[in-house]
């Protein structure tokens, strides 16, 4: 069966390669070996394999060196374009740290003035009141000098009805001497009466003169008043104005945020302002005042909740944004995470407690931070911690480096905010404070 197969072969391949003999001649003797047409095919056929693979082979090794030149220099460029981007972040958040810091300066020169406003507001009604209080004397001792004047006048009535009638007769002296005595002393009382009656007149027009003038003063108080209390309020809407954002953003009801700090900071104590009068103008200056009092009063309650809530980085040098809150790999990823160098300073972003600080499985080495208003922060996947369980911290206060503890594919900080257990955005409480710190 074999050989009638090897037979069909051979003729088969005869037509290509013919059966050929290659001889081999030696001194005493020739042999010659016989190539049949299938064995010229085998080798033929294991010849052209072999160029077809040095073909293929030298292309792969040309198309593969080809290839990865341009990936090396594709990921050179990406790389590149990559560290231009951070440069870019870098300067822009530096910006913006300078932007926050001066709008801090700005928001606390605007108190300072609020205060300083305040305190000539305060001056400025009590020289009113003091003013009101003197026209009120001038204006009585003008009544007395127009009373004395009309009395001044009847006695002069009198003296001169009683000089006409001794002129007239009606006076009968028993002589001479004693007619002369008596007139001398009604011209002297007359002349008396009416030095007194031109004192009286003048003392009388100094006091108009003085009610004017007090009047005059009272008016320009009056527009000194407006213009501060027009100042005042201008402060305090550009100062409280992003504070309201800000806890708007955060998620965080001003009301209730008021009343709950409020029933931590409720201390009495120091002068009342009592500025009650008869003047309708001044009642409304005092209800002005007051209201301008409880607004100063609400920025203070703001700034100190501010200062409590968990509303900036918890990084400071350079860093960039690795993977945000939301669904990731179909699984729900409760935080934001930063990467930057190991050992990178991390920072609580608020004032509060440490309520964890040690091993948290997934989370590595993991610190949580209890606040107000039933806030809590995690700083997770850390290499070191720095800070002890029951520990009070403030914002900005370092809590321990930076890691790759627990389960993490690289050196990162997990950050997270949960809101009375549930977790949010971390990125909405680090953007609510932009304008304001």
């Amino acid at each position: 069966m074999r050989t009638k197969i090897g037979q069909q072969l051979d003729a088969l391949f005869a037509r290509i390669f013919p059966e050929r003999r290659v001889f081999l001649r030696s001194d005493d003797d020739t042999r010659y070996i016989r190539l049949r047409p299938t064995t010229q095919g085998l080798i033929f056929s294991t010849l052209a394999l072999l160029l077809a693979w040095s073909i293929i082979a030298t292309a792969i090794l040309l198309m593969d060196s080809i290839g990865a030149g341009n990936f090396r220099e594709q990921a050179k460029r990406d790389q590149e374009t990559y560290q231009l981007r951070l440069r870019l972040m870098a300067d822009e958040r530096d910006a913006r740290v300078q932007e926050a810091s001066m709008a801090q300066q700005r928001f606390a020169q605007a108190v300072e003035q609020v205060a300083v406003m305040q305190t000539e507001l305060l001056h400025s009604e009590m020289r009113q009141l003091e003013l009101r209080k003197g026209l009120d004397v001038v204006q009585s001792n003008l009544v007395d000098a127009i009373k004395s004047k009309r009395l001044a006048a009847d006695e002069v009535a009198q003296l001169q009805s009683a000089i006409e009638g001794s002129d007239a007769g009606i006076i009968n002296p028993n002589t001479e001497a004693a007619q002369s005595e008596t007139v001398t002393f009604l011209t002297d009382a007359l002349s008396q009466t009416a030095a007194e009656r031109d004192l009286m007149m003048a003392d009388a027009q100094a006091a108009l003169d003085k009610a004017q003038t007090v009047e005059m003063d009272m008016r320009l108080m009056q527009e000194r008043n407006e213009q501060i209390f027009r100042q005042i309020e201008e402060a305090m809407v550009v100062s409280i104005k992003p504070l309201e954002k800000m806890f708007k953003a955060a998620g965080v009801n001003p009301d209730s945020l008021l009343k709950t700090v409020r029933q931590g900071y409720s201390g009495l104590g120091g002068p009342s302002l009592s500025l009650s009068t008869n003047g309708s103008g001044t009642l409304a200056d005092e209800a002005r005042a007051i209201d301008l009092i409880n607004t100063l009063d609400d920025l203070n309650v703001y700034r100190i909740a501010a200062q409590k809530l968990p509303v900036g980085l918890p990084i400071k040098d350079n860093f960039r944004f690795t993977s945000g809150y939301g669904r990731r790999w179909g699984r729900m990823h409760r935080g934001t995470d930063f990467a930057a160098s190991h050992g990178t300073p991390i920072y609580s972003t608020g004032d509060g407690v440490i309520v964890h600080a040690g091993w948290g499985s997934g989370y590595g080495r993991l610190v949580k931070i209890k606040h107000d208003f039933g806030l809590e922060t995690r700083y997770a996947h850390l290499s070191r911690i720095r800070v002890k369980v029951g520990q009070r911290v403030s914002r900005g206060q370092r809590i321990g480096d930076m890691g790759n503890t627990g389960r993490s594919t690289g050196t990162h900080l997990h950050y997270e905010v949960r809101v009375n257990g549930k977790d949010v955005n971390p990125m909405t409480y680090i953007k609510a404070a932009k304008d304001v710190f």
